[in-house]
This record gives C-alpha cells, sequence and structure tokens, in this order.
C-alpha cells in the first residue's frame, strides 16, 4: 500500500487566486526585462552586472575594478606547481574593511552608543530573566529591533559561552556574513577569532570562538555528525518566520535535543506576529516581545495595476531622485534577471537626463544585492555614498528582515517574489515570481521607517493587498523537491518519515517523488533504507546528484576531473562580459569550450588556469572572475578531504574524457532530452520542450547532438538548458534502465518483458519480506506492552489484609 503523509497530496501553491490580476502579471513577467535580455543575447552570452568593471556603463554605475582584476595573482608556487592558496585566503578585503555610518544618527554616535540605542537595549534584564528561567524562549522584534547582533551578546556577557558555544542559524548566507563581521566590529575582536561565522564551503571560525553564526544548512549538517550538539550551549534560530526548509527540518530535530539536554538552551526569533505557532510546537513556551521603536511610513498605493512591474519600479525612482528630499532608496525585486534589468534601465535613463537636462542632476548611486552577487560587490550596500550622492539599492526579498540598511527613506514594493516551487510537470524545482504576502509586504513597508518617517510606494492597488494576497508565506517545505531532507532524516535512522516531528507536515506527493528521485539515483533501495552510496552521498554537502556523480567518478576511475567539475558548478559563472568588449570577451571564451559539453568546458577552463599557476592577470586577460575560479578552488580542496576521510583514492583519466561524459549521464540521466529541431530538444521523459542557451558551447555548432543531459531548466521567455552535455543514447538505458531501454529484435523484447517481470516478481517478494518483519516487530512491541501491563497489575496479598490494601496506605483510627 501507499504510505499517507498528510492528508494534502499536491504541493501547495503560493497564491491565492490564480486569476487576480497579480497572479496573471507574475506569469506575464517583465516586458522591459525581456527587451533588455533580447538586446544581450543578441551578443550570444548573458551578461552580469558585476562584470562592467572597467566599462563606460560601469563608469556611470561607479562600479570600479577590484583589487583582483587589476593585479597578477602573486601566490607562491610550489616544486610540485600547486599553491598553498589558504595561507592568505582567510578573508576577501571587503570583510576586513570597517563598516561606514550612513545616516546621522550612525555618524553621531560611538558603537556602543549605537548599541545602547537598540529597542532590544531597554528590556536586557528581562529578556536575560526570561532566558534563564525557561529552555526554551519565542522572541518576537520587528527588523532592526537587535535581535539578531545583541542577544548573542547579551548571552556571551552572561556567562553561557563559559561551558559551550553560542549559535545563531540563518537562513541566508549574505546574512551571516554580514551579521558576524558586525558583531566583531561591536566586541573590537577580529572576524574569526570570538565571533565566527560557517556557510557552505567557508567555515570562518576557530578554537577561540565564542560566538558562532551560520546558515541553517550548516547546522544541519553538524548535527550528522553530533546529533545532541554537545559543543552548543545556546542555539538562536533567526528569522524562523522565513519558514526555510532547513529550519523547519531543525525545528523537529532541536525538539528532541531540548527533551535530551537539560543544560541546553533555545531561543526562536521571529519578525513577525505569527508566533504562537512557534509557541505551541515547542509545548506553549513564553514568548517575549521586545516593544517597536520604528518611525511612521506613509503608504501609498498604485490607481490600477501595474502591468510591468521592472518598469514602474524604474520610473517611480527616477522620479523620487529628481523630486523627493534625501535619503536613500530601496527597491524590491524579484531575482537577479530583473535587479540587472533594473540596474541596466536606472543607469540609462540617468545618463539620458543628465544629457538632456540643462540644471545639475544629482547622483544616483545603483547599488544591487542577491546572493550570487559576488560578496565584495554585496558589501557595497551597507557603505557610505559619496558626497551629492543618493543610493538606490536593488534587492531580493533579502532586504526584507535579514539586513538593516540605515538611511532608507523611500521604498518601492513592486508586490512580487521569486520562490522556489515543485512543478509536476517538469518533474523537478523550479524558481518561479508570485506575489507575496501580506506579512512580507508590511516588512518591506517598514524598511523606510528605520531612521526617520518614510514613505512607501506599493505598485498595485489597495484591493490587490486586501483580496489578493496571501496573509502569510507558505513555508519552503510544502513546495519543494524534498530530496536532501529524505536523505538526511534517512541518514539519522528516521526510517519511516512519519515518525518526524514537522511543524507543517509536507504533501505525500513531494515526499514520495523525493524519495523516488533517490531510488532512482540509486540511494536509497527498494524498501526505502540508504543503500551504501546513500550513506556516502550524504556526507557531501551538495545536491543528490552532484554527490552520485562524484562517486561515479571514482568507479569509473576519473574522479579528479569529476571533482573539479562539481567545484566549478557549486560557484557563481566564472565568464565575465563587459559590455565594450563584448566580440572580444566571446572569443576568449570560444577559446575554451570543449564542442560535446559545457560541463567539460567549465574543466578545461580550471585546467588551464592551474596550468598557469593560478594567476589573476591569466585571468584578466581571457575574461574569467579570478575570485569564483578561487572560490571552486576551496571548495574542490574541502571535497578532497571528505574524499579522504571515506578513503576514496583520487584517480585520474588523463585527456579521455568520454568517461567523465558518462559520469555526468550517470547523475543527470532523468534530464535527458533528444533533439527535435535545428537547436530544440524535448524531455525523454516529459516531452516539454527545451532549448540550447546561446552561452552554450553546444551553440551553435556545426552538428547538433542526438541526445544531451541538462544540470537544471531556466524557465524565462523560453524553457533554456544550463549546462549540456552530449551522451551516448546505449549510456541512458545502461545507466537509467527505470526510464530507458534500447529497441531490439522480437526475442529480445521477449527476453526484455521477461526480465521486467522478474525484477518486479522480485521487488514485490522484498516488499512482501519488509512487510512481514515489520508484522513481526509490531506483534513483539504489543506482547511486551501486555506483559508490562500484567506486572503492573499483580498485587501483593499479605495475611489479615483486604485484597488490594495496603499497610502503608490503611486510615488510622481515631484514639488508636
Amino acid at each position: 500500500g501507499r504510505v499517507v503523509f498528510t492528508k494534502q497530496a499536491e504541493p501547495v501553491m503560493p497564491i491565492k487566486d490564480p486569476t487576480s490580476d497579480m497572479a496573471i502579471i507574475s506569469r506575464k513577467g517583465s516586458a522591459l526585462v525581456r527587451e533588455i535580455r533580447e538586446k544581450q543575447t543578441m551578443n550570444k552570452s548573458r551578461q552580469r552586472f558585476w562584470e562592467l568593471a572597467g566599462s563606460k556603463l560601469g563608469d556611470i554605475l561607479g562600479v570600479e575594478k577590484n583589487a583582483e582584476q587589476i593585479d597578477a595573482d602573486t601566490a607562491v608556487v610550489g616544486e610540485e606547481g600547486e599553491v598553498n592558496f589558504k595561507e592568505d585566503a582567510k578573508f576577501a578585503q571587503h570583510m576586513k574593511d570597517r563598516g561606514e555610518a550612513v545616516s546621522d544618527f550612525a555618524k553621531s554616535k560611538s558603537i556602543s552608543q549605537q548599541r545602547q540605542y537598540l529597542p532590544i537595549y531597554s528590556v536586557r534584564e528581562e529578556l536575560l530573566q526570561v532566558v534563564r528561567e525557561n529552555q526554551v524562549i519565542v522572541v518576537v522584534g520587528e527588523t532592526g529591533s537587535g535581535k539578531t547582533t545583541q542577544l548573542t551578546q547579551y548571552l556571551l556577557e552572561d556567562g553561557y559561552t563559559r561551558s559551550g558555544i553560542v549559535g545563531c542559524t540563518q537562513p541566508r548566507r549574505v546574512a551571516a556574513m554580514s551579521v558576524a563581521k558586525r558583531v566583531s566590529e561591536e566586541m573590537e575582536t577580529e572576524l574569526g577569532d570570538k565571533v565566527g561565522y560557517a556557510i557552505r564551503f567557508e567555515d570562518v571560525a576557530g578554537p577561540n570562538t565564542l560566538i558562532k553564526y551560520m546558515t541553517d544548512g550548516i547546522l544541519l549538517r553538524e548535527t550528522l555528525k553530533d546529533s545532541d550538539l554537545d559543543k552548543y550551549r545556546v542555539i538562536i534560530m533567526d528569522e524562523a518566520h522565513e519558514r526555510s526548509l532547513n529550519t523547519d527540518v531543525l525545528f523537529g530535530i532541536l525538539k528532541k535535543v531540548v527533551a535530551r539536554r537539560r543544560d541546553f538552551k533555545l531561543i526562536v526569533t521571529s519578525a513577525t506576529l505569527n508566533a504562537q505557532k512557534f509557541s505551541n510546537f515547542f509545548g506553549s513556551v513564553p514568548v517575549f516581545l521586545i516593544p517597536g521603536r520604528t518611525f511612521p511610513v506613509n503608504i501609498l498605493y498604485s490607481q490600477t495595476p501595474c502591468e510591468d512591474y521592472v518598469e514602474a519600479a524604474v520610473k517611480q525612482a527616477i522620479t523620487i531622485h529628481i523630486t523627493s528630499d534625501p535619503g536613500d532608496i530601496l527597491i524590491f525585486m524579484t531575482g537577479q534577471d530583473e535587479i540587472e534589468a533594473t540596474c541596466y534601465a536606472l543607469a540609462e535613463r540617468m545618463e539620458q537626463l543628465i544629457s538632456s537636462s540643462t540644471r545639475d542632476v544629482p547622483k544616483l548611486s545603483i547599488l544591487p544585492i542577491y546572493s550570487q552577487l559576488p560578496a565584495d560587490l554585496q558589501a557595497k550596500i551597507f557603505q557610505k555614498a559619496e558626497d551629492g550622492a543618493r543610493k538606490c539599492i536593488v534587492a531580493t526579498n533579502i532586504a526584507e528582515t535579514s539586513l538593516t540598511v540605515d538611511g532608507i527613506f523611500y521604498v518601492i514594493d513592486t508586490g512580487y517574489g521569486k520562490m522556489k516551487v515543485y512543478n509536476p510537470r517538469m518533474g523537478m524545482d523550479a524558481l518561479q515570481v508570485f506575489p507575496v504576502s501580506k506579512a512580507a509586504a508590511d516588512q518591506r513597508s517598514g524598511r523606510a521607517g528605520r531612521t526617520g518617517p518614510g514613505t512607501c510606494y506599493r505598485l498595485y492597488t489597495e484591493s490587490a493587498y486586501l483580496n489578493e494576497m496571501l496573509p502569510n508565506p507558505v513555508p519552503e517545505i510544502q513546495r519543494t523537491n524534498l530530496g536532501n531532507v529524505v536523505l538526511l532524516l534517512k541518514s539519522l535512522k528516521i526510517e519511516n518519515l512519519l515518525d518526524f516531528d514537522f511543524m507543517d507536515p509536507p504533501p505525500q506527493e513531494n515526499i514520495l517523488n523525493s524519495m523516488y528521485q533517490l531510488w532512482v539515483l540509486g540511494a536509497l533501495n527498494n524498501v526505502g533504507s540508504l543503500t551504501e552510496i546513500g550513506w556516502k552521498m550524504v556526507e557531501f554537502p551538495l545536491d543528490p546528484p552532484l554527490a552520485k556523480m562524484l562517486l561515479m567518478g571514482e568507479q569509473l576511475q576519473c574522479l579528479n576531473e569529476v571533482l573539479t567539475i562539481v567545484s566549478m558548478l557549486s560557484v557563481p559563472s566564472v565568464f565575465f562580459r563587459p559590455k565594450d568588449r563584448a566580440e572580444e570577451s566571446d572569443a576568449a571564451r570560444e577559446k575554451f569550450f570543449v564542442p560535446e559539453s559545457d560541463h567539460l568546458t567549465l574543466l578545461h577552463v580550471y585546467q588551464q588556469w592551474k596550468a598557469n599557476q593560478y594567476r589573476g592577470d591569466w585571468c584578466n586577460d581571457h575574461f574569467l572572475h579570478v575570485k569564483g575560479l578561487r572560490k571552486a578552488r576551496e571548495v574542490r580542496s574541502q571535497l578532497m578531504d571528505i574524499l579522504k576521510s571515506l578513503k576514496i583514492p583520487l584517480t585520474s583519466c588523463g585527456m579521455d574524457w568520454d568517461v567523465v561524459r558518462k559520469a555526468i549521464c550517470s547523475a543527470y540521466f532523468h534530464n535527458a532530452a533528444r533533439l527535435k529541431g535545428v537547436g530544440e530538444y524535448v524531455n525523454c521523459r516529459n516531452g516539454m520542450p527545451c532549448h540550447l542557451h546561446p552561452s552554450s558551447a553546444l551553440y551553435g555548432l556545426g552538428y547538433t547532438p542526438d541526445y544531451v543531459v541538462y544540470h537544471e531548466l531556466i524557465l524565462t521567455a523560453k524553457e533554456y538548458m544550463q549546462c549540456v552535455t552530449a551522451v551516448e543514447p546505449h549510456w541512458l538505458a545502461e545507466l537509467g534502465p527505470m526510464f530507458f531501454s534500447v529497441k531490439e529484435s522480437d526475442t529480445s523484447m521477449i527476453e526484455h518483458k521477461k526480465k521486467q517481470k522478474d525484477e518486479k516478481t522480485s521487488m514485490e517478494e522484498e516488499m512482501e519480506n519488509l512487510r512481514k518483519e515489520q508484522v513481526a516487530e509490531e506483534k513483539l512491541r504489543k506482547e511486551r506492552e501486555r506483559e508490562k501491563r500484567v506486572k503492573q497489575q499483580q498485587q501483593v496479598v499479605m495475611p489479615g489484609l483486604r485484597q488490594g490494601s495496603s499497610t502503608y496506605l490503611r486510615p488510622k483510627k481515631f484514639g488508636l
């Protein structure tokens, strides 16, 4: 029979009414983004905003060349040709620079005075008293109240770090890094000493670390090695209202830790008032409210629905800049593409304005912020703008709650955000645009009232806010693929996922689909337990297909090459394309192309960089991001450490790259596509159309392979395949027999059917044996319970006493 996980079968769509104006506009997307994208893709490859350094547009935007783009890499090369890059690579320059004051308040007060001004300071003693008296508490305080930066320091000052670390989890990498940097400045200690942070592939915490900020995924992986989290005295689950996938799983795990360890304290913080749910989950624990200190925000709605939210946001920002009082602008956009298009359009219109205007136009400093942006450019949003310039920050929902930027007086809220939602038609997760929830819209408007009275321009109608938005966001666990979570829970010996304590149980369709995908990859056996490959896959902080690719590299004797490819896929794109040197950069990129594969192209780039002693000037000459390549080198080093711990030797196939393509096929055969027309493919499993991206090594070749596998699909104007490799059709049949088989003659078809029937019979036998085992276990459990009850009912009979009475419990008679 089929196990039913929840009453709700399908993934939850984070939308209230699919026929509403906002839902229709979110599906249509922005015409301005399409127009700008077409302009750029005509030149064959996608341009990234931070690649403008040294170009004319870059000068207008104020994007300067960074040290890595100007200087050669001065790394010392050993006799073996290896570089000890770990010596000086602990911090990038932006993490060493001290933050600058932006608002008048921050300029006029010292850091210790700023700490005392935060709303949390006024309730410091009451808060610490509640923490002392309870093992679990929920703290509610709006963004900017000081929860994230101050709570850890208060616990340190109160002596909690004498017997362990204070850990604080963040749903986002950018927040973990920037908050750790700020707290180290407040404590006047070097980052990595008393205050550290850990994100995937980057651990900046030492033996002296007392306060550690980390992503929730890092803490989740730590529970694999140490289920009781013994090194932590207190864990603060920050930004819990965001309900990220890892946070929801951590809730269930930490609930058990709290029950086992009486000395352990858990603090859950939330910026919204729906904290009662967290309190109830942990057994009606106390909720502590931090009083707010925000200024009034004037909210202005659009009169009519905006057909193009990017165009409307650009116009509104220019209007504010020209007509309004001083104060920085924050625009909430949906994702990287839209942010880059907004920055491009703003810069273009500012240039037109400056050239056509007779009077002086004040400078506008346009700053993007999203997770894939290089970290030194992310840090720019916290830096002071030059004199007479106004900052305009264009951000994803990361600026809703995770980051607090000083000096914002104007917020432009498009009303949309990108969410990862499982798409049953594609059989995988897809990032799609949806209207945000009311709670998120309120958080966005609150950003304008941090340093003074502000204004929020909502690019949607008041009726849309009241009628078309959900009250709260849908938790990620109810709408995405759960492959990693299932793998993790299975490794924690939770065989039946029904036993796990989820705050909001995931839909059965998601769980079953994730288990099926893991079975297809060979991580789970026919009865849903981890296989030997599955146990090894758990060790890697990678998506299951990438972990499978590594392990297949070992079998096919090409681990060294596969390791490099996996590392390159784990960092943002290493190619850069300055606008005024587009043709040169395209020509440089084409030199690295390996015609059969984008994956092998990445391998080729890394090998050439290594052959040139990892030099920075070589990267600049070949239009490559030295920062991205260095990050890939660090990731590679960490994955090698994991391979050593598993006693897996490093093997190489030299230049025989066909076996590398086979290893790639073993991990992504479920994303196989066959040729249908010129440059057009269809997914072999569901017939969905997919196209080669113009930046692919296979695009524009004299021939197009009949079969390819791809890393992921990008849903824009078309469905583009990202990172494509040509494969042999018989590999698909060999590595993915559950999906593919080779057409054969009649006799072999009969044999094939017989083989299928035998496999089905053996699987049914396996399931029947498991069912018998479970019945026997249940019978044994009931027998033990019955024996226990019988023992409890047994009584000692004493002479002279009525049955059931006791010498100790008889009431004394008066006078005796």
